[in-house]
């Protein structure tokens, strides 16, 4: 492993995680928005991806899986349901379920070639190996690092019929 040197000044500005972290990501975007087109953005696709996945879960946990704190993915909310993607409704406890609407789960599964063409094109230059390393990597980094986000992934900590109406005790 490197060393690096103590003095931060001498770490050229291309060698620093922080530059190349926000490097990657401008690039991801950007390319999103090239292939993907403007219809959804990055966010509002992992939203809709993580209700694909878990119809009717709360807006708690959709903002725990995707990583994102709790007022932007209500306000990510109200713009997919203004859009006809999602609905939302209270739940038992207060706490508002999201679900695909039809042209949600259709927007969804149009995605999934424009997706794959994302990753493709992103990883793009990288051998399978290469790819598999970079996102081991990039998993690690995420993980490793997870408690210092502002708002830290949280999997799996809330059930999706915790806030249904059919819990213990109903009829």
């Amino acid at each position: 492993m490197p060393t690096l040197p103590h003095d931060s000044s001498l770490i050229d500005l291309h060698d620093q995680p922080g530059h190349l972290i926000r490097r990657a990501h401008q690039i991801s975007v950007s390319v999103f928005l090239d292939v993907v087109g403007r219809e959804v953005t990055p966010i509002q696709y992992a939203v809709l991806k993580v209700l694909g996945e878990k119809p009717g879960i709360d807006q708690l946990t959709v903002a725990q899986e995707v990583a994102i704190d709790t007022s932007s993915c209500a306000d990510i909310a109200a713009r997919l349901e203004a859009k006809g993607w999602i609905s939302r409704s209270v739940g038992a406890r207060g706490r508002r379920r999201l679900e695909l609407t039809a042209a949600g789960e259709a927007l969804l599964d149009s995605l999934k070639s424009p997706i794959q063409i994302l990753q493709t094109t992103l990883l793009n230059g990288l051998t399978p190996q290469e790819s598999a390393d970079l996102l081991d990597l990039l998993r690690k980094f995420v993980s490793h690092n997870n408690e210092r986000s502002r708002a830290p992934l949280r999997r799996g900590t809330s059930k999706a019929t915790a806030d249904t109406d059919e819990g213990p005790g109903s009829s």
